[in-house]
Protein backbone atom coordinates (compact mmCIF):
# COMPACT_ATOMS: atom_id res chain seq x y z
CA UNK A 1 0.00 0.00 0.00
CA UNK A 2 2.87 2.14 0.63
CA UNK A 3 4.77 1.74 -2.02
CA UNK A 4 1.28 2.06 -4.72
CA UNK A 5 0.79 5.90 -2.21
CA UNK A 6 4.62 6.77 -3.35
CA UNK A 7 4.28 5.78 -7.37
CA UNK A 8 1.10 7.48 -7.13
CA UNK A 9 2.79 10.77 -5.50
CA UNK A 10 5.77 10.47 -7.96
CA UNK A 11 3.13 10.22 -10.64
CA UNK A 12 1.12 13.02 -9.81
CA UNK A 13 4.50 14.90 -9.29
CA UNK A 14 5.61 14.66 -12.58
CA UNK A 15 2.51 14.94 -13.95
CA UNK A 16 2.13 18.57 -12.59
CA UNK A 17 6.09 19.44 -13.69
CA UNK A 18 4.87 18.92 -17.22
CA UNK A 19 1.97 20.64 -16.88
CA UNK A 20 3.76 23.15 -15.18
CA UNK A 21 6.60 23.49 -17.39
CA UNK A 22 4.16 23.70 -20.72
CA UNK A 23 2.14 26.42 -19.26
CA UNK A 24 5.32 28.25 -17.67
CA UNK A 25 6.37 31.96 -19.11
CA UNK A 26 10.13 31.40 -20.84
CA UNK A 27 10.66 34.92 -19.75
CA UNK A 28 9.94 34.46 -16.26
CA UNK A 29 11.59 31.17 -16.19
CA UNK A 30 15.11 33.38 -17.72
CA UNK A 31 14.61 36.09 -15.05
CA UNK A 32 14.40 33.17 -12.21
CA UNK A 33 17.59 31.77 -13.60
CA UNK A 34 19.36 34.44 -13.39
CA UNK A 35 18.44 35.38 -10.49
CA UNK A 36 19.36 32.10 -9.51
CA UNK A 37 22.74 32.72 -10.87
CA UNK A 38 23.43 35.81 -9.38
CA UNK A 39 22.84 34.16 -5.73
CA UNK A 40 24.84 31.45 -6.37
CA UNK A 41 27.74 34.11 -7.49
CA UNK A 42 27.07 35.70 -4.30
CA UNK A 43 27.26 32.34 -2.26
CA UNK A 44 30.71 31.65 -3.98
CA UNK A 45 32.20 35.03 -3.59
CA UNK A 46 31.06 34.49 0.24
CA UNK A 47 33.23 31.09 0.51
CA UNK A 48 36.01 32.20 -1.61
CA UNK A 49 35.88 35.06 1.00
CA UNK A 50 36.02 32.77 3.87
CA UNK A 51 38.97 30.60 2.24
CA UNK A 52 40.79 33.96 1.86
CA UNK A 53 40.16 35.43 5.50
CA UNK A 54 41.34 32.09 6.46
CA UNK A 55 45.00 31.96 4.44
CA UNK A 56 45.09 35.60 6.07
CA UNK A 57 44.59 34.40 9.49
CA UNK A 58 46.88 31.27 9.14
CA UNK A 59 49.66 33.98 7.66
CA UNK A 60 49.19 36.62 10.82
CA UNK A 61 49.54 32.71 12.99
CA UNK A 62 52.57 32.03 11.05
CA UNK A 63 54.04 35.86 11.34
CA UNK A 64 53.46 35.65 15.48
CA UNK A 65 54.99 32.56 15.87
CA UNK A 66 57.78 33.47 13.99
CA UNK A 67 58.72 36.77 15.81
CA UNK A 68 58.12 34.98 18.92
CA UNK A 69 60.67 32.16 17.89
CA UNK A 70 62.76 35.06 17.49
CA UNK A 71 62.24 36.61 20.96
CA UNK A 72 62.90 33.19 22.70
CA UNK A 73 65.95 32.56 20.58
CA UNK A 74 67.72 36.06 21.91
CA UNK A 75 66.67 35.20 25.48
CA UNK A 76 67.88 31.99 25.23
CA UNK A 77 71.54 33.73 23.94
CA UNK A 78 71.69 36.30 26.49
CA UNK A 79 70.44 33.29 29.25
CA UNK A 80 73.66 31.39 28.19
CA UNK A 81 75.87 34.87 27.89
CA UNK A 82 74.66 35.77 31.62
CA UNK A 83 75.74 32.36 32.92
CA UNK A 84 78.95 32.51 31.11
CA UNK A 85 79.48 35.25 33.33
CA UNK A 86 78.59 33.70 36.07
CA UNK A 87 80.62 31.24 35.98
CA UNK A 88 83.47 33.64 35.56
CA UNK A 89 82.78 35.39 38.47
CA UNK A 90 82.51 32.01 40.59
CA UNK A 91 78.83 32.52 41.58
CA UNK A 92 77.57 29.31 41.30
CA UNK A 93 73.65 30.59 42.04
CA UNK A 94 73.54 32.81 38.83
CA UNK A 95 75.03 30.20 37.18
CA UNK A 96 72.53 27.15 37.89
CA UNK A 97 69.76 29.99 37.53
CA UNK A 98 70.99 31.41 34.15
CA UNK A 99 71.35 27.82 33.12
CA UNK A 100 67.63 26.65 33.77
CA UNK A 101 66.48 29.92 31.96
CA UNK A 102 68.47 29.07 28.72
CA UNK A 103 67.33 25.74 29.01
CA UNK A 104 63.59 26.87 29.41
CA UNK A 105 63.73 28.98 26.39
CA UNK A 106 65.78 26.27 24.19
CA UNK A 107 62.56 23.73 25.22
CA UNK A 108 60.14 26.87 24.24
CA UNK A 109 62.38 27.26 20.66
CA UNK A 110 61.48 23.73 19.95
CA UNK A 111 58.44 23.89 20.97
CA UNK A 112 57.33 26.97 18.00
CA UNK A 113 59.47 25.43 15.76
CA UNK A 114 57.13 22.38 15.18
CA UNK A 115 54.24 25.27 15.63
CA UNK A 116 55.94 27.05 12.56
CA UNK A 117 56.35 24.23 10.65
CA UNK A 118 52.82 23.36 10.77
CA UNK A 119 51.42 26.68 10.19
CA UNK A 120 53.55 26.98 7.40
CA UNK A 121 51.94 23.67 5.56
CA UNK A 122 48.27 24.83 6.58
CA UNK A 123 49.30 28.78 5.18
CA UNK A 124 50.75 26.94 2.28
CA UNK A 125 47.34 24.96 1.79
CA UNK A 126 45.72 27.68 2.54
CA UNK A 127 46.85 29.74 0.21
CA UNK A 128 46.51 27.24 -2.78
CA UNK A 129 42.42 27.15 -1.60
CA UNK A 130 42.35 31.08 -1.75
CA UNK A 131 44.08 30.89 -5.63
CA UNK A 132 41.74 28.71 -6.19
CA UNK A 133 38.55 30.21 -4.77
CA UNK A 134 40.06 33.18 -6.82
CA UNK A 135 39.90 31.55 -9.91
CA UNK A 136 36.30 29.98 -9.24
CA UNK A 137 34.80 33.44 -8.66
CA UNK A 138 36.69 35.08 -11.57
CA UNK A 139 35.32 32.52 -14.15
CA UNK A 140 31.64 32.50 -12.58
CA UNK A 141 31.92 36.42 -12.86
CA UNK A 142 32.87 36.23 -16.50
CA UNK A 143 30.36 33.36 -17.13
CA UNK A 144 27.34 35.58 -15.30
CA UNK A 145 28.29 38.29 -17.31
CA UNK A 146 27.65 36.25 -20.73
CA UNK A 147 24.45 35.13 -19.25
CA UNK A 148 23.37 38.53 -18.24
CA UNK A 149 24.28 39.93 -21.88
CA UNK A 150 22.92 37.16 -23.44
CA UNK A 151 19.70 37.80 -22.02
CA UNK A 152 18.57 40.20 -24.25
CA UNK A 153 19.31 37.92 -27.06
CA UNK A 154 16.92 35.44 -25.73
CA UNK A 155 14.11 37.71 -25.26
CA UNK A 156 14.42 39.07 -28.54
CA UNK A 157 14.42 35.39 -29.64
CA UNK A 158 11.38 34.45 -27.67
CA UNK A 159 9.10 37.90 -29.08
CA UNK A 160 10.06 36.37 -32.50
CA UNK A 161 9.16 32.98 -31.67
CA UNK A 162 5.26 34.49 -30.37
CA UNK A 163 5.28 36.17 -33.45
CA UNK A 164 6.04 33.27 -35.79
CA UNK A 165 4.01 31.23 -33.58
CA UNK A 166 1.04 33.69 -34.57
CA UNK A 167 1.77 34.42 -38.03
CA UNK A 168 1.68 30.47 -38.38
CA UNK A 169 -2.00 30.23 -36.18
CA UNK A 170 -3.17 33.06 -38.56
CA UNK A 171 -1.68 30.74 -41.66
CA UNK A 172 -3.34 27.88 -40.64
CA UNK A 173 -6.83 29.53 -40.05
CA UNK A 174 -6.54 30.43 -43.64
CA UNK A 175 -6.79 26.33 -44.86
CA UNK A 176 -8.25 25.00 -41.24
CA UNK A 177 -11.80 25.70 -39.48
CA UNK A 178 -11.34 27.94 -36.16
CA UNK A 179 -14.50 26.08 -35.09
CA UNK A 180 -17.81 24.29 -36.23
CA UNK A 181 -19.46 27.60 -36.70
CA UNK A 182 -16.84 29.94 -38.28
CA UNK A 183 -15.76 27.79 -42.12
CA UNK A 184 -12.42 28.35 -43.31
CA UNK A 185 -11.27 30.32 -46.30
CA UNK A 186 -11.03 27.29 -48.65
CA UNK A 187 -14.54 26.29 -47.78
CA UNK A 188 -16.35 29.72 -48.49
CA UNK A 189 -13.75 29.51 -51.68
CA UNK A 190 -15.25 25.96 -52.52
CA UNK A 191 -18.90 27.11 -51.89
CA UNK A 192 -18.72 30.27 -54.29
CA UNK A 193 -16.97 28.22 -56.78
CA UNK A 194 -19.23 25.15 -56.60
CA UNK A 195 -22.40 28.30 -56.60
CA UNK A 196 -20.85 30.09 -59.76
CA UNK A 197 -20.58 26.92 -61.66
CA UNK A 198 -23.66 25.29 -61.27
CA UNK A 199 -25.14 28.59 -62.41
CA UNK A 200 -23.13 29.50 -65.37
CA UNK A 201 -24.02 25.95 -66.11
CA UNK A 202 -27.76 26.23 -65.86
CA UNK A 203 -27.30 29.88 -67.95
CA UNK A 204 -25.97 27.42 -70.65
CA UNK A 205 -28.54 24.95 -70.46
CA UNK A 206 -31.49 27.73 -70.84
CA UNK A 207 -29.67 29.32 -73.77
CA UNK A 208 -30.31 25.80 -76.01
CA UNK A 209 -33.55 25.49 -74.95
CA UNK A 210 -36.97 26.84 -77.35
CA UNK A 211 -37.80 29.60 -75.40
CA UNK A 212 -34.51 31.10 -76.04
CA UNK A 213 -34.69 30.58 -79.41
CA UNK A 214 -37.84 32.32 -79.85
CA UNK A 215 -36.60 35.50 -78.41
CA UNK A 216 -33.69 35.29 -80.55
CA UNK A 217 -36.57 35.05 -83.34
CA UNK A 218 -38.45 38.34 -81.64
CA UNK A 219 -35.30 39.91 -81.14
CA UNK A 220 -34.43 39.65 -84.91
CA UNK A 221 -37.72 40.72 -86.29
CA UNK A 222 -38.36 43.82 -84.08
CA UNK A 223 -34.74 44.79 -85.94
CA UNK A 224 -36.33 44.36 -89.11
CA UNK A 225 -38.80 46.23 -88.01
CA UNK A 226 -37.36 49.20 -86.84
CA UNK A 227 -35.00 49.27 -89.93
CA UNK A 228 -38.23 49.48 -91.91
CA UNK A 229 -39.73 52.08 -90.14
CA UNK A 230 -36.73 53.94 -90.48
CA UNK A 231 -36.70 53.29 -93.97
CA UNK A 232 -40.19 54.50 -94.05
CA UNK A 233 -39.86 57.38 -92.34
CA UNK A 234 -36.55 58.09 -94.72
CA UNK A 235 -39.05 58.18 -97.62
CA UNK A 236 -41.02 60.82 -96.45
CA UNK A 237 -38.79 63.11 -95.44
CA UNK A 238 -36.95 62.67 -99.28
CA UNK A 239 -33.88 61.30 -97.56
CA UNK A 240 -31.36 58.96 -99.05
CA UNK A 241 -30.98 55.80 -97.35
CA UNK A 242 -28.45 55.14 -95.26
CA UNK A 243 -25.06 53.04 -96.69
CA UNK A 244 -26.23 49.66 -95.60
CA UNK A 245 -29.49 49.82 -94.64
CA UNK A 246 -30.78 47.69 -97.94
CA UNK A 247 -28.34 44.98 -96.74
CA UNK A 248 -29.26 45.10 -93.32
CA UNK A 249 -32.89 44.91 -94.24
CA UNK A 250 -32.33 41.91 -96.73
CA UNK A 251 -30.54 39.89 -94.54
CA UNK A 252 -32.78 40.75 -91.69
CA UNK A 253 -36.33 40.03 -93.65
CA UNK A 254 -34.22 36.71 -94.71
CA UNK A 255 -34.14 36.02 -91.72
CA UNK A 256 -37.22 36.57 -89.89
CA UNK A 257 -39.24 35.26 -93.00
CA UNK A 258 -36.91 31.92 -92.87
CA UNK A 259 -38.77 31.61 -89.40
CA UNK A 260 -41.92 33.22 -89.47
CA UNK A 261 -43.25 36.18 -92.37
CA UNK A 262 -46.17 36.92 -90.55
CA UNK A 263 -44.71 38.96 -87.79
CA UNK A 264 -42.09 41.04 -89.59
CA UNK A 265 -45.49 41.99 -92.44
CA UNK A 266 -47.92 43.32 -89.60
CA UNK A 267 -45.18 45.38 -88.44
CA UNK A 268 -44.96 47.32 -91.72
CA UNK A 269 -48.72 48.87 -90.90
CA UNK A 270 -51.31 48.81 -93.69
CA UNK A 271 -48.92 49.72 -96.39
CA UNK A 272 -49.15 46.53 -99.13
CA UNK A 273 -45.72 47.16 -100.46
CA UNK A 274 -42.79 45.23 -98.76
CA UNK A 275 -39.57 46.98 -97.58
CA UNK A 276 -37.40 46.23 -100.99
CA UNK A 277 -40.13 47.80 -102.77
CA UNK A 278 -40.39 50.98 -100.65
CA UNK A 279 -36.23 51.09 -100.54
CA UNK A 280 -36.86 50.42 -104.65
CA UNK A 281 -39.44 53.54 -104.78
CA UNK A 282 -38.08 56.00 -102.60
CA UNK A 283 -37.22 59.49 -104.34
CA UNK A 284 -34.11 60.52 -105.33
CA UNK A 285 -31.99 63.32 -102.91
CA UNK A 286 -33.91 66.71 -103.42
CA UNK A 287 -37.38 65.57 -104.76
CA UNK A 288 -40.13 66.25 -103.03
CA UNK A 289 -42.07 63.73 -100.80
CA UNK A 290 -45.57 64.64 -101.54
CA UNK A 291 -44.73 63.63 -105.13
CA UNK A 292 -43.95 60.11 -104.05
CA UNK A 293 -46.07 59.42 -101.94
CA UNK A 294 -49.65 61.26 -102.52
CA UNK A 295 -51.19 59.56 -98.84
CA UNK A 296 -49.26 61.46 -96.88
CA UNK A 297 -49.67 60.55 -93.09
CA UNK A 298 -50.94 63.42 -90.98
CA UNK A 299 -48.01 65.69 -88.90
CA UNK A 300 -46.01 64.59 -92.13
Amino acid sequence: MFKAMKKWWRYWGAKLNRRFEEKADPAVQLEQAIAEAQDQHRQLREQAANVIANQKQLEMRLNRSLEEYERTSSNARQALLMAEEAQRNGDEAKLADYTHAAETFATQMITLEGNIEETKALVLAATQAAEQAKTAVSQNSSALQKKLAERQKLLSQLDQAKMQEQMNTAMASLSESVDTETPSFDQVRDKIETRYAKAKSMTELTGQGVEARMLEIEHASRNVEAQARLSELRSQLGLAPAEGTDAALGTGAGEAAAVDATPAAGALGSSSETPDEQATTAPAAGEPAAATRPEATPGS
